[in-house]
Protein backbone atom coordinates (compact mmCIF):
# COMPACT_ATOMS: atom_id res chain seq x y z
CA UNK A 1 0.00 0.00 0.00
CA UNK A 2 2.79 2.40 0.81
CA UNK A 3 4.64 1.99 -2.17
CA UNK A 4 2.66 3.16 -4.34
CA UNK A 5 2.06 6.37 -2.77
CA UNK A 6 6.10 7.22 -2.64
CA UNK A 7 6.33 6.04 -6.42
CA UNK A 8 3.78 8.74 -6.80
CA UNK A 9 5.11 11.07 -4.73
CA UNK A 10 8.48 10.58 -6.50
CA UNK A 11 7.17 11.37 -9.83
CA UNK A 12 5.73 14.84 -8.43
CA UNK A 13 9.16 15.73 -7.79
CA UNK A 14 8.89 14.76 -3.71
CA UNK A 15 12.36 13.35 -2.66
CA UNK A 16 12.67 10.95 0.23
CA UNK A 17 15.62 10.12 2.25
CA UNK A 18 15.94 6.38 3.95
CA UNK A 19 17.63 5.81 7.35
CA UNK A 20 17.80 2.65 8.66
CA UNK A 21 16.29 1.73 12.05
CA UNK A 22 18.39 -0.13 15.05
CA UNK A 23 16.62 -3.20 15.04
CA UNK A 24 14.59 -4.27 18.37
CA UNK A 25 17.01 -6.30 20.38
CA UNK A 26 13.96 -8.56 21.45
CA UNK A 27 12.97 -9.01 18.12
CA UNK A 28 16.98 -9.30 15.85
CA UNK A 29 15.78 -10.12 12.66
CA UNK A 30 14.23 -6.72 12.53
CA UNK A 31 14.86 -4.96 9.52
CA UNK A 32 12.75 -1.26 9.64
CA UNK A 33 13.42 1.76 7.37
CA UNK A 34 12.41 5.27 8.12
CA UNK A 35 10.86 7.20 4.89
CA UNK A 36 11.35 10.81 5.29
CA UNK A 37 10.42 13.64 2.76
CA UNK A 38 13.47 16.00 2.02
CA UNK A 39 12.10 19.67 2.04
CA UNK A 40 12.37 20.99 -1.01
CA UNK A 41 15.13 24.32 -1.22
CA UNK A 42 13.47 27.69 -0.24
CA UNK A 43 11.90 29.69 -3.13
CA UNK A 44 13.83 32.89 -2.10
CA UNK A 45 16.82 33.55 0.20
CA UNK A 46 15.87 32.92 3.98
CA UNK A 47 18.57 35.37 4.87
CA UNK A 48 19.51 38.91 4.65
CA UNK A 49 21.82 40.30 2.03
CA UNK A 50 25.76 41.33 3.31
CA UNK A 51 27.80 44.07 1.84
CA UNK A 52 28.33 42.82 -1.87
CA UNK A 53 25.98 40.77 -2.39
CA UNK A 54 22.54 40.83 -4.74
CA UNK A 55 19.57 39.09 -5.19
CA UNK A 56 19.25 37.46 -8.93
CA UNK A 57 17.33 34.09 -10.79
CA UNK A 58 18.31 30.53 -10.63
CA UNK A 59 16.37 28.95 -13.38
CA UNK A 60 17.08 25.18 -13.89
CA UNK A 61 16.60 24.00 -17.83
CA UNK A 62 15.76 20.55 -16.46
CA UNK A 63 12.99 21.28 -14.47
CA UNK A 64 11.03 23.71 -16.97
CA UNK A 65 8.32 21.82 -18.96
CA UNK A 66 7.70 25.13 -21.22
CA UNK A 67 3.68 25.34 -19.41
CA UNK A 68 4.43 29.14 -19.16
CA UNK A 69 2.79 29.55 -16.16
CA UNK A 70 5.43 32.08 -15.57
CA UNK A 71 4.34 33.94 -18.12
CA UNK A 72 0.75 34.50 -16.91
CA UNK A 73 1.47 35.01 -13.51
CA UNK A 74 3.95 37.77 -14.30
CA UNK A 75 1.33 39.43 -16.66
CA UNK A 76 -1.21 39.27 -14.05
CA UNK A 77 0.74 40.64 -11.35
CA UNK A 78 1.83 43.38 -13.19
CA UNK A 79 -1.45 43.81 -15.22
CA UNK A 80 0.36 43.48 -18.86
CA UNK A 81 -1.68 42.62 -22.03
CA UNK A 82 -0.93 39.02 -23.46
CA UNK A 83 1.39 40.89 -26.22
CA UNK A 84 4.00 42.17 -23.68
CA UNK A 85 5.42 39.33 -21.61
CA UNK A 86 8.09 40.72 -19.18
CA UNK A 87 9.13 37.09 -18.19
CA UNK A 88 9.22 34.55 -21.68
CA UNK A 89 9.53 31.13 -22.03
CA UNK A 90 11.47 30.17 -25.65
CA UNK A 91 12.70 26.79 -26.85
CA UNK A 92 15.81 25.10 -27.86
CA UNK A 93 16.54 22.00 -29.85
CA UNK A 94 19.20 19.83 -30.75
CA UNK A 95 20.51 16.75 -31.82
CA UNK A 96 19.93 13.78 -35.04
CA UNK A 97 16.88 11.83 -35.15
CA UNK A 98 15.81 9.88 -33.59
CA UNK A 99 18.23 11.22 -30.76
CA UNK A 100 16.75 14.87 -30.67
CA UNK A 101 16.10 16.67 -27.37
CA UNK A 102 14.31 19.77 -26.97
CA UNK A 103 14.30 22.23 -23.53
CA UNK A 104 12.74 25.38 -22.68
CA UNK A 105 14.42 28.38 -21.59
CA UNK A 106 12.58 31.33 -19.03
CA UNK A 107 13.67 34.40 -18.51
CA UNK A 108 12.97 37.64 -17.29
CA UNK A 109 15.66 40.07 -16.12
CA UNK A 110 18.88 39.32 -15.87
CA UNK A 111 19.43 42.51 -13.27
CA UNK A 112 23.15 42.52 -14.62
CA UNK A 113 26.16 43.93 -12.76
CA UNK A 114 26.41 46.51 -15.81
CA UNK A 115 23.29 47.03 -17.44
CA UNK A 116 22.83 48.47 -20.48
CA UNK A 117 19.68 49.70 -20.56
CA UNK A 118 20.35 51.87 -17.85
CA UNK A 119 23.89 53.09 -19.13
CA UNK A 120 22.06 54.15 -22.40
CA UNK A 121 19.01 55.49 -20.79
CA UNK A 122 18.82 59.10 -21.89
CA UNK A 123 16.12 60.31 -18.74
CA UNK A 124 17.91 58.00 -15.90
CA UNK A 125 14.76 55.71 -15.61
CA UNK A 126 16.59 53.32 -14.60
CA UNK A 127 18.17 52.73 -11.29
CA UNK A 128 20.07 49.60 -9.85
CA UNK A 129 18.73 49.30 -6.16
CA UNK A 130 21.75 49.40 -3.64
CA UNK A 131 20.32 47.43 -1.42
CA UNK A 132 18.60 44.21 -3.77
CA UNK A 133 20.67 44.59 -6.76
CA UNK A 134 17.38 44.45 -8.94
CA UNK A 135 17.70 47.19 -12.05
CA UNK A 136 14.32 48.91 -11.05
CA UNK A 137 12.74 51.32 -14.02
CA UNK A 138 10.62 54.03 -13.87
CA UNK A 139 7.23 54.65 -16.19
CA UNK A 140 6.64 58.19 -14.35
CA UNK A 141 10.45 59.20 -15.39
CA UNK A 142 10.45 57.50 -18.68
CA UNK A 143 9.66 59.33 -21.96
CA UNK A 144 9.36 56.17 -24.73
CA UNK A 145 12.10 56.59 -26.21
CA UNK A 146 12.56 52.91 -26.60
CA UNK A 147 16.73 53.40 -26.82
CA UNK A 148 16.95 51.27 -23.79
CA UNK A 149 14.85 48.06 -26.18
CA UNK A 150 17.69 48.52 -28.34
CA UNK A 151 20.68 48.67 -25.59
CA UNK A 152 19.57 45.06 -24.66
CA UNK A 153 20.86 42.00 -25.77
CA UNK A 154 18.15 40.35 -24.09
CA UNK A 155 15.54 41.76 -24.81
CA UNK A 156 14.09 42.46 -21.66
CA UNK A 157 13.00 46.11 -21.72
CA UNK A 158 8.92 45.86 -23.58
CA UNK A 159 7.57 49.03 -24.90
CA UNK A 160 3.35 49.64 -24.23
CA UNK A 161 2.42 51.71 -26.93
CA UNK A 162 -0.76 52.29 -25.71
CA UNK A 163 1.18 53.87 -22.29
CA UNK A 164 3.87 55.23 -24.31
CA UNK A 165 6.30 53.80 -22.22
CA UNK A 166 8.72 50.63 -21.39
CA UNK A 167 8.34 48.34 -18.96
CA UNK A 168 10.57 45.64 -17.56
CA UNK A 169 10.43 42.83 -14.74
CA UNK A 170 11.32 44.04 -11.67
CA UNK A 171 11.93 40.67 -9.70
CA UNK A 172 8.15 41.86 -7.74
CA UNK A 173 10.44 43.85 -5.99
CA UNK A 174 7.76 44.59 -3.62
CA UNK A 175 6.65 41.26 -3.24
CA UNK A 176 10.08 40.05 -2.49
CA UNK A 177 11.19 42.75 0.02
CA UNK A 178 7.95 41.76 2.11
CA UNK A 179 9.60 38.10 2.49
CA UNK A 180 7.10 36.91 -0.51
CA UNK A 181 8.13 34.71 -3.51
CA UNK A 182 8.05 36.78 -7.63
CA UNK A 183 4.88 35.65 -9.38
CA UNK A 184 7.01 33.48 -11.70
CA UNK A 185 8.67 31.36 -8.91
CA UNK A 186 5.11 30.73 -6.98
CA UNK A 187 3.49 30.35 -9.99
CA UNK A 188 6.14 27.13 -11.21
CA UNK A 189 4.99 23.99 -10.71
CA UNK A 190 8.63 22.54 -11.37
CA UNK A 191 10.59 24.92 -9.16
CA UNK A 192 12.62 25.68 -11.98
CA UNK A 193 12.78 29.38 -10.94
CA UNK A 194 14.00 30.33 -7.62
CA UNK A 195 15.92 33.61 -6.18
CA UNK A 196 19.24 32.96 -4.62
CA UNK A 197 21.79 35.56 -3.49
CA UNK A 198 25.10 35.97 -5.61
CA UNK A 199 28.37 37.30 -4.20
CA UNK A 200 29.18 40.13 -6.94
CA UNK A 201 33.32 39.52 -6.69
CA UNK A 202 32.98 35.89 -7.34
CA UNK A 203 30.72 35.92 -10.20
CA UNK A 204 32.60 38.24 -11.94
CA UNK A 205 35.04 35.31 -11.89
CA UNK A 206 32.78 32.80 -12.87
CA UNK A 207 29.42 34.19 -15.12
CA UNK A 208 30.92 32.94 -18.23
CA UNK A 209 29.90 29.33 -17.64
CA UNK A 210 26.94 29.78 -15.39
CA UNK A 211 25.24 32.52 -16.81
CA UNK A 212 25.44 31.33 -21.05
CA UNK A 213 23.33 28.97 -22.35
CA UNK A 214 22.30 27.53 -25.93
CA UNK A 215 19.69 30.07 -27.37
CA UNK A 216 20.83 33.41 -24.74
CA UNK A 217 23.04 35.81 -26.13
CA UNK A 218 26.80 36.16 -24.77
CA UNK A 219 26.41 36.80 -20.61
CA UNK A 220 29.36 39.12 -21.04
CA UNK A 221 27.62 42.24 -22.76
CA UNK A 222 26.69 43.78 -19.84
CA UNK A 223 27.54 40.61 -16.87
CA UNK A 224 24.00 38.94 -16.11
CA UNK A 225 23.31 37.45 -12.79
CA UNK A 226 21.20 34.68 -13.81
CA UNK A 227 22.20 31.17 -13.30
CA UNK A 228 21.31 28.88 -15.96
CA UNK A 229 21.35 24.80 -14.55
CA UNK A 230 21.97 23.14 -17.61
CA UNK A 231 21.33 19.43 -18.03
CA UNK A 232 23.35 16.95 -18.52
CA UNK A 233 24.46 15.54 -22.30
CA UNK A 234 23.09 18.60 -24.02
CA UNK A 235 23.62 18.00 -27.94
CA UNK A 236 26.47 19.93 -29.18
CA UNK A 237 24.17 21.33 -32.03
CA UNK A 238 21.89 22.79 -29.23
CA UNK A 239 20.06 26.35 -30.29
CA UNK A 240 17.43 28.24 -30.81
CA UNK A 241 14.25 26.48 -32.26
CA UNK A 242 13.23 29.55 -34.62
CA UNK A 243 16.93 29.93 -35.16
CA UNK A 244 16.08 30.60 -39.34
CA UNK A 245 13.02 32.44 -38.47
CA UNK A 246 13.93 36.41 -39.65
CA UNK A 247 11.69 38.93 -40.44
CA UNK A 248 12.38 42.78 -40.93
CA UNK A 249 12.20 45.12 -37.93
CA UNK A 250 10.24 47.93 -38.10
CA UNK A 251 11.63 50.65 -39.95
CA UNK A 252 11.28 53.94 -37.31
CA UNK A 253 9.89 56.49 -39.91
CA UNK A 254 10.00 59.28 -37.60
CA UNK A 255 14.22 58.15 -36.82
CA UNK A 256 14.63 57.86 -40.78
CA UNK A 257 12.92 61.10 -42.04
CA UNK A 258 15.03 62.41 -38.62
CA UNK A 259 18.38 61.11 -39.38
CA UNK A 260 18.22 61.68 -43.08
CA UNK A 261 17.21 65.64 -42.43
CA UNK A 262 20.10 66.48 -39.81
CA UNK A 263 23.24 65.33 -42.09
CA UNK A 264 21.57 67.00 -44.69
CA UNK A 265 21.24 69.99 -42.63
CA UNK A 266 24.66 69.76 -41.35
CA UNK A 267 25.86 69.01 -45.14
CA UNK A 268 24.60 71.80 -46.57
CA UNK A 269 25.88 74.39 -43.70
CA UNK A 270 28.81 73.63 -44.25
CA UNK A 271 28.95 73.79 -47.67
CA UNK A 272 27.74 77.20 -46.66
CA UNK A 273 30.57 78.26 -44.87
CA UNK A 274 33.29 76.69 -47.03
CA UNK A 275 31.96 78.83 -49.55
CA UNK A 276 32.14 81.81 -47.27
CA UNK A 277 35.89 81.20 -46.90
CA UNK A 278 36.35 80.95 -50.38
CA UNK A 279 34.87 84.40 -50.96
CA UNK A 280 31.13 84.14 -50.67
CA UNK A 281 27.98 84.53 -52.96
CA UNK A 282 25.05 86.79 -52.55
CA UNK A 283 22.78 83.54 -51.20
CA UNK A 284 24.97 82.39 -48.71
CA UNK A 285 22.23 83.57 -46.68
CA UNK A 286 18.97 82.39 -48.16
CA UNK A 287 21.04 78.82 -48.02
CA UNK A 288 21.79 79.18 -44.41
CA UNK A 289 17.87 79.95 -43.51
CA UNK A 290 17.13 76.97 -46.08
CA UNK A 291 19.26 74.20 -43.97
CA UNK A 292 17.76 75.98 -40.91
CA UNK A 293 14.50 74.92 -41.91
CA UNK A 294 14.90 71.96 -42.45
CA UNK A 295 17.49 71.03 -39.38
CA UNK A 296 14.44 72.77 -37.64
CA UNK A 297 11.87 69.75 -39.80
CA UNK A 298 13.99 67.12 -38.82
CA UNK A 299 14.09 67.57 -34.94
CA UNK A 300 10.28 67.72 -35.23
CA UNK A 301 10.38 64.78 -36.37
CA UNK A 302 12.18 63.24 -33.87
CA UNK A 303 9.74 63.61 -31.45
CA UNK A 304 6.88 61.34 -33.02
CA UNK A 305 9.34 58.60 -32.27
CA UNK A 306 8.58 59.03 -28.18
CA UNK A 307 6.07 57.60 -26.55
CA UNK A 308 5.44 60.74 -24.66
CA UNK A 309 7.16 63.86 -26.67
CA UNK A 310 5.46 66.09 -23.88
CA UNK A 311 8.25 65.27 -21.55
CA UNK A 312 10.62 65.27 -24.52
CA UNK A 313 13.00 68.19 -22.65
CA UNK A 314 14.06 65.23 -19.71
CA UNK A 315 16.67 63.38 -22.65
CA UNK A 316 18.71 66.09 -22.26
CA UNK A 317 19.53 65.01 -18.27
CA UNK A 318 22.03 62.36 -18.90
CA UNK A 319 24.27 63.90 -21.54
CA UNK A 320 27.53 62.61 -19.41
CA UNK A 321 26.59 58.84 -19.90
CA UNK A 322 23.69 58.56 -23.11
CA UNK A 323 24.91 58.46 -26.46
CA UNK A 324 21.36 59.67 -26.89
CA UNK A 325 21.35 62.48 -24.35
CA UNK A 326 23.99 63.99 -26.59
CA UNK A 327 22.94 64.04 -29.95
CA UNK A 328 20.00 66.05 -28.33
CA UNK A 329 22.38 68.49 -26.52
CA UNK A 330 24.78 68.58 -29.90
CA UNK A 331 21.50 68.96 -33.05
CA UNK A 332 20.15 71.86 -30.16
CA UNK A 333 23.56 73.64 -29.91
CA UNK A 334 23.72 73.13 -33.90
CA UNK A 335 20.28 74.24 -34.46
CA UNK A 336 21.06 77.35 -31.91
CA UNK A 337 24.24 78.50 -33.67
CA UNK A 338 22.80 77.68 -37.15
CA UNK A 339 20.08 80.25 -36.52
CA UNK A 340 22.36 82.95 -35.35
CA UNK A 341 24.94 82.07 -38.31
CA UNK A 342 21.59 82.50 -41.08
CA UNK A 343 20.97 85.80 -39.13
CA UNK A 344 24.38 87.08 -39.45
CA UNK A 345 24.48 86.19 -43.16
CA UNK A 346 21.36 86.99 -43.90
CA UNK A 347 22.08 91.03 -42.84
CA UNK A 348 25.37 91.26 -43.01
CA UNK A 349 27.06 88.68 -45.49
CA UNK A 350 30.67 89.56 -44.74
CA UNK A 351 29.86 88.10 -40.88
CA UNK A 352 32.95 86.76 -38.86
CA UNK A 353 33.32 82.90 -40.01
CA UNK A 354 33.98 81.94 -36.64
CA UNK A 355 29.90 81.23 -36.24
CA UNK A 356 29.79 79.12 -39.32
CA UNK A 357 32.68 77.07 -37.74
CA UNK A 358 31.17 76.62 -34.46
CA UNK A 359 28.14 75.73 -36.45
CA UNK A 360 29.69 73.55 -38.54
CA UNK A 361 31.21 71.79 -35.64
CA UNK A 362 28.22 71.11 -33.31
CA UNK A 363 26.69 69.07 -36.43
CA UNK A 364 29.78 67.03 -36.68
CA UNK A 365 29.51 66.39 -33.27
CA UNK A 366 25.63 65.76 -33.51
CA UNK A 367 25.94 63.19 -36.76
CA UNK A 368 28.65 61.32 -34.80
CA UNK A 369 26.24 60.89 -31.49
CA UNK A 370 23.79 59.85 -33.86
CA UNK A 371 25.67 56.94 -34.90
CA UNK A 372 26.82 56.44 -31.77
CA UNK A 373 23.39 55.59 -30.55
CA UNK A 374 23.15 52.84 -32.82
CA UNK A 375 26.49 51.57 -32.05
CA UNK A 376 25.55 49.03 -29.07
CA UNK A 377 26.60 45.27 -29.15
CA UNK A 378 22.83 43.90 -28.83
CA UNK A 379 22.95 44.84 -32.72
CA UNK A 380 26.01 43.63 -34.09
CA UNK A 381 25.24 44.81 -37.64
CA UNK A 382 25.14 48.55 -36.39
CA UNK A 383 28.00 48.09 -34.07
CA UNK A 384 30.59 49.48 -36.28
CA UNK A 385 32.57 52.26 -38.37
CA UNK A 386 30.33 51.72 -41.12
CA UNK A 387 27.27 53.00 -39.76
CA UNK A 388 29.05 56.36 -38.93
CA UNK A 389 30.83 56.65 -42.60
CA UNK A 390 26.80 56.00 -44.22
CA UNK A 391 25.48 58.79 -41.69
CA UNK A 392 28.38 61.47 -42.63
CA UNK A 393 28.72 60.39 -46.30
CA UNK A 394 24.69 61.57 -46.50
CA UNK A 395 25.86 64.54 -45.48
CA UNK A 396 28.03 64.58 -47.60
CA UNK A 397 26.15 63.96 -50.39
CA UNK A 398 22.87 65.69 -50.08
CA UNK A 399 24.47 68.95 -48.89
CA UNK A 400 26.16 69.75 -52.01
CA UNK A 401 23.23 68.83 -53.82
CA UNK A 402 20.80 70.57 -51.91
CA UNK A 403 22.88 73.86 -52.00
CA UNK A 404 23.26 73.21 -55.67
CA UNK A 405 19.61 73.64 -55.98
CA UNK A 406 19.19 77.00 -54.26
CA UNK A 407 21.63 77.61 -56.59
CA UNK A 408 25.03 78.71 -54.82
CA UNK A 409 27.03 75.45 -55.40
CA UNK A 410 27.77 74.56 -59.52
CA UNK A 411 30.57 73.39 -61.68
CA UNK A 412 33.31 71.44 -60.15
CA UNK A 413 31.94 71.30 -56.72
CA UNK A 414 29.16 69.13 -57.89
CA UNK A 415 32.81 66.62 -57.99
CA UNK A 416 32.06 66.62 -53.99
CA UNK A 417 28.47 64.47 -54.44
CA UNK A 418 30.10 62.61 -57.07
CA UNK A 419 32.85 61.69 -54.94
CA UNK A 420 30.12 60.93 -51.65
CA UNK A 421 28.07 58.88 -53.64
CA UNK A 422 30.94 56.43 -54.65
CA UNK A 423 31.92 56.33 -51.39
CA UNK A 424 28.43 55.78 -50.31
CA UNK A 425 28.18 52.63 -52.34
CA UNK A 426 31.47 51.23 -51.46
CA UNK A 427 30.84 51.55 -47.73
CA UNK A 428 27.12 49.61 -48.82
CA UNK A 429 29.16 47.19 -50.44
CA UNK A 430 31.56 46.71 -47.79
CA UNK A 431 29.11 46.50 -45.01
CA UNK A 432 27.30 43.62 -47.17
CA UNK A 433 30.33 41.68 -47.64
CA UNK A 434 30.88 42.02 -43.65
CA UNK A 435 27.58 40.75 -43.09
CA UNK A 436 28.04 37.83 -45.01
CA UNK A 437 31.46 36.99 -44.23
CA UNK A 438 30.76 36.84 -40.28
CA UNK A 439 30.55 34.17 -37.86
CA UNK A 440 27.63 35.65 -35.95
CA UNK A 441 24.22 34.32 -36.49
CA UNK A 442 22.92 38.27 -36.27
CA UNK A 443 24.88 39.81 -38.85
CA UNK A 444 24.62 36.40 -41.60
CA UNK A 445 20.71 37.01 -40.41
CA UNK A 446 21.15 40.69 -41.96
CA UNK A 447 23.20 39.35 -44.78
CA UNK A 448 19.85 37.17 -45.82
CA UNK A 449 17.37 39.70 -45.61
CA UNK A 450 19.38 42.20 -47.31
CA UNK A 451 19.72 39.72 -50.33
CA UNK A 452 16.31 38.11 -50.12
CA UNK A 453 13.07 39.88 -48.96
CA UNK A 454 14.83 43.41 -49.07
CA UNK A 455 17.32 42.69 -52.35
CA UNK A 456 14.53 45.17 -54.43
CA UNK A 457 14.89 47.69 -52.33
CA UNK A 458 18.44 47.38 -51.84
CA UNK A 459 19.19 47.84 -55.78
CA UNK A 460 16.57 50.59 -55.94
CA UNK A 461 18.79 51.97 -53.40
CA UNK A 462 21.77 51.91 -55.85
CA UNK A 463 20.15 53.01 -58.59
CA UNK A 464 18.86 55.89 -56.90
CA UNK A 465 22.04 56.77 -55.69
CA UNK A 466 24.31 56.22 -58.70
CA UNK A 467 21.48 58.58 -60.50
CA UNK A 468 21.20 60.88 -58.32
CA UNK A 469 24.66 61.01 -57.08
CA UNK A 470 26.90 60.47 -59.78
CA UNK A 471 25.16 60.76 -63.78
CA UNK A 472 22.73 63.35 -63.06
CA UNK A 473 25.52 66.02 -61.77
CA UNK A 474 27.91 64.68 -64.06
CA UNK A 475 25.66 64.98 -67.65
CA UNK A 476 23.61 68.04 -66.62
CA UNK A 477 23.77 71.24 -65.12
CA UNK A 478 21.20 74.00 -64.43
CA UNK A 479 18.57 74.18 -61.81
CA UNK A 480 15.93 71.71 -62.80
CA UNK A 481 18.87 69.25 -63.65
CA UNK A 482 20.65 70.00 -59.46
CA UNK A 483 17.19 69.65 -58.20
CA UNK A 484 16.44 66.51 -59.75
CA UNK A 485 19.35 64.85 -58.77
CA UNK A 486 18.91 65.95 -55.46
CA UNK A 487 15.30 64.56 -55.26
CA UNK A 488 16.91 61.03 -56.55
CA UNK A 489 19.77 60.98 -54.04
CA UNK A 490 17.36 62.12 -51.48
CA UNK A 491 15.03 59.42 -52.23
CA UNK A 492 18.00 57.14 -52.48
CA UNK A 493 19.01 57.88 -48.62
CA UNK A 494 15.71 58.05 -47.45
CA UNK A 495 15.33 54.27 -49.13
CA UNK A 496 18.87 53.47 -47.41
CA UNK A 497 18.14 54.49 -43.73
CA UNK A 498 14.49 52.61 -44.45
CA UNK A 499 17.10 49.31 -44.91
CA UNK A 500 19.30 50.51 -41.96
CA UNK A 501 16.35 50.22 -39.47
CA UNK A 502 14.34 47.06 -40.65
CA UNK A 503 17.71 44.76 -41.64
CA UNK A 504 19.02 44.55 -38.62
CA UNK A 505 18.33 40.99 -36.77
CA UNK A 506 19.17 41.81 -32.79
CA UNK A 507 20.45 39.78 -30.11
CA UNK A 508 17.27 37.87 -27.90
CA UNK A 509 16.95 35.30 -26.11
CA UNK A 510 15.49 31.76 -28.28
CA UNK A 511 11.66 32.17 -28.82
CA UNK A 512 8.66 29.59 -28.74
CA UNK A 513 8.46 27.75 -32.35
CA UNK A 514 4.87 28.28 -32.67
CA UNK A 515 5.34 32.16 -32.13
CA UNK A 516 7.90 32.62 -34.53
CA UNK A 517 5.74 30.01 -37.05
CA UNK A 518 3.28 32.72 -36.66
CA UNK A 519 5.31 36.07 -36.77
CA UNK A 520 6.86 34.51 -39.70
CA UNK A 521 3.21 33.42 -41.46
Amino acid sequence: MLLPLIQRAQEDGVKFALTPIPPDPVASDQRLIKIQPIPAPALIPQRELRPGEQYRFHFDMGQCIGCKCCVVACNEQNGNPPEINWRRVGEIEGGTYPNTRRFHLSLGCNHCLEPSCLIGCPVDAYKKDKTTGIVLHSPETCIGCQYCTWNCSYGVPQYNPERGVVGKCDMCYGRLTDGREPACVTACPQGAIRIEIVNLAEWKQEYEGSANAPGLPSAGDSISTTRISIPEHLPRDTKKADFWRVKPEAPHWPLVIMTVLTQLSVGALAVVWLLQMLGGSARLGLAALAALAVAGLALSASTLHLGRPVHAYRALKMWRRSWLSREILMFSAFSTLASLYAAALWWKPAASPLLGFMTCLFGIAGVESSARIYRVKARPAWNSAHTSSEFFLTGALLGPLFAAGVGVLSGRWLAVCVTAASLQIFNQAAKFLRLTASESFEMQASAQLLSTKLKPHLLLRGALTISGGILLPLAFTGRWANWTAFALAFAGEILGRYLFFVSVVSKNMAASYLTAEKAAA
